[in-house]
């Protein structure tokens, strides 16, 4: 009823679930994964907030309209994680979450995502989207590394 996906759309986090890789989707963007979500290193930066992540629900599911309540807590659940991890890893001020629906809320993809941003005083990050672009993957490697280690230490301290 509220969906907006072109036909014969190919969605660039369905291709990431299935391990396609690209300039777009590399393995080294995974920040965390489970059953019904993931998150990744995000390919598409903005100039004062690098490093940014997007947790993703891995059924496709094109917005908040569509996701199921399971899904939707294991992507808040994995979002929160993953901007903890950002906080005390990145020397970041603070941390920012956006998710957009349909194109009038600036959805640009059709598949539900997070956004989580490093945020920084000054940054302008709500001003500055049109002056991103995307980072080559070896530079996004380093921040999912980062990330990655932080939640790994995190799940062993909880057990």
């Amino acid at each position: 009823m509220f969906n907006h996906e072109p036909s014969h759309y190919r969605c660039p986090f369905c291709a990431f679930v299935r391990g396609e890789w690209d300039d777009y989707n590399a393995s080294t963007d995974v920040v965390a994964q489970d059953g019904l979500a993931f998150a990744r290193i995000a390919p598409k930066w903005w100039p004062d907030n690098p490093g940014s992540a997007l947790v993703i629900p891995t059924g496709h599911y094109e917005n908040v309209y569509d996701l199921p309540v399971d899904a939707g807590h294991a992507v808040w659940d994995l979002t929160r994680r993953v901007a903890v991890a950002m906080r005390e890893t990145f020397d970041c001020e603070g941390i920012s979450t956006r998710q957009h629906n349909e194109p009038a809320g600036d959805q640009e993809v059709w598949h539900l995502h997070v956004h989580v941003f490093p945020r920084h005083q000054g940054d302008e990050l709500y001003r500055r989207h049109e002056d991103g672009g995307f980072a080559p993957p070896k530079e996004r490697a380093l921040f999912a590394a980062l990330l990655r280690d932080r939640l790994l230490s995190a799940e062993l301290v909880a057990r």
